[in-house]
């Protein structure tokens, strides 16, 4: 098969989307020898792509078209007539923000969640009604859509009526190469040097956005569990500012605990494992997820793991994190105390963690993705 793929939605590698990009595109190089991948990449991401360089075509765009309103467009005018020319067999976008109008091949999209339909003010009114209206015009002309989770295949039903039978289930996978227990002390002594973590701390990695991700109310959890337990825990918040982040900072500035509160910025891909490896707890208060990849990471890095279950976060963690309710600041101090104060209670979850996280494996999921961009083209309207 002729196969294009879309990249132009990783925000410069910095979101779960990238993530999810690069992971899949590794799991899918072992396959190049099958099968032709055109990679459309904005000029400035083209480094990041390293890993498949010489195994998979890179198609360079223009920078002009990296902002959203611009990129598109380039999508709904520039990406048919690319994949016309190349003659693909089927064509992925990675993200609902992107799905095609035209179909100059047969279409394959991944919709991660459907979070504008669940946490009112996730983005300006603009990305609202694009989110809500456009995108669920678009869906409908998909001949497949991938949901990373049965919670995001039930939301396409429920909001998009989309049916079953164009609705693919493919779990995210994790490279357990990269994400497996390792030296904790040589960790804990780089996240000294870096990021000056000099005690056990709590560790969010997520992109610091407002309210969608809840950073606002784990402070305050954080706030009442300082002040109840006199307990000298860290927490770390690592992840790039996003919609609503001054918030975020204004709520660790007021906390009367502001010193024990730690922004990391942005981990890179080769800093994660090691800082999870110097991790005491990981904790993931979301107010939803269409996956959730950090729990799963930690998990498997044999961290012990507080984790809400909005979304598909319950089928994620399963019974192998400590689960909070993320909009009760009591219970997810009350999480907080539970975790620090007892090491068996550490123990018994990274132990659930790490054997939960063996279910999600990216070499598989990138079979069934080859699966279902075959039947996208047996039956396409191509």
């Amino acid at each position: 098969m002729k196969i294009g793929f879309s990249t132009s939605v990783i925000q410069r590698g910095k979101t779960g989307v990238a993530q999810y990009v690069f992971a899949l595109l590794r799991a899918l190089l072992p396959h190049t020898d099958k099968h032709e991948f055109n990679l459309f990449i904005l000029e400035e991401d083209l480094p990041l792509f390293d890993f498949a360089k010489g195994k998979m075509n890179f198609i360079p765009v223009a920078e002009k078209f990296r902002p959203a309103v611009k990129n598109v467009f380039w999508h709904q005018t520039e990406l048919p007539t690319l994949a016309k020319k190349l003659s693909l067999d089927v064509l992925h976008i990675p993200s609902y923000r992107r799905m095609l109008w035209r179909s100059p091949c047969p279409l394959v999209a991944t919709i991660h969640d459907l979070a504008p339909f669940h946490i009112t003010g996730k983005y300006d009114w603009k990305r609202m009604l694009y989110g809500r209206v456009i995108v669920k015009r678009l869906a409908r002309r998909q001949d497949s859509v991938i949901a990373v989770s049965e919670n995001t295949a039930r939301d396409l039903q429920t909001f998009f009526g989309l049916g079953r039978d164009r609705v693919n289930v493919v779990w995210n996978g994790i490279d357990h190469r990269r994400f497996q227990p390792g030296e904790v002390a040589a960790a804990k002594k780089s996240a000294l040097e870096k990021w000056q973590l000099e005690r056990p701390f709590f560790l969010f990695v997520s992109r610091l956005e407002h309210p969608g991700k809840n950073h606002v109310r784990l402070i305050e959890a954080f706030n009442q569990f300082k002040a109840q337990t006199k307990s000298d825990w860290l927490l770390a918040l690592g992840g790039s500012d996003w919609h609503g982040a001054e918030a975020i900072y204004a709520a660790a500035k007021n906390s009367p605990f502001a010193a024990d509160i730690r922004f990391l910025g942005f981990v890179s891909d080769a800093t994660l494992p090691e800082l999870y490896h110097a991790t005491d707890v990981f904790i993931y208060p979301s107010l939803f997820e269409g996956f959730g990849f950090p729990p799963i990471e930690a998990m498997a890095c044999g961290v012990p793991v507080i984790s809400s279950t909005r979304g598909s976060l319950r089928e994620v963690v399963a019974e192998a994190a400590l689960t909070i309710d993320p909009e009760n600041v009591t219970n997810i101090a009350g999480a907080l105390a539970k975790m620090s104060g007892s090491a068996n209670e550490r123990e018994n979850w990274r132990v659930k963690g790490f054997a939960n996280a063996r279910r999600f494996d990216w070499h598989e999921n990138a079979a069934q993705t080859l699966a279902i961009y075959e039947r996208a083209r047996r039956h396409g309207n191509c």
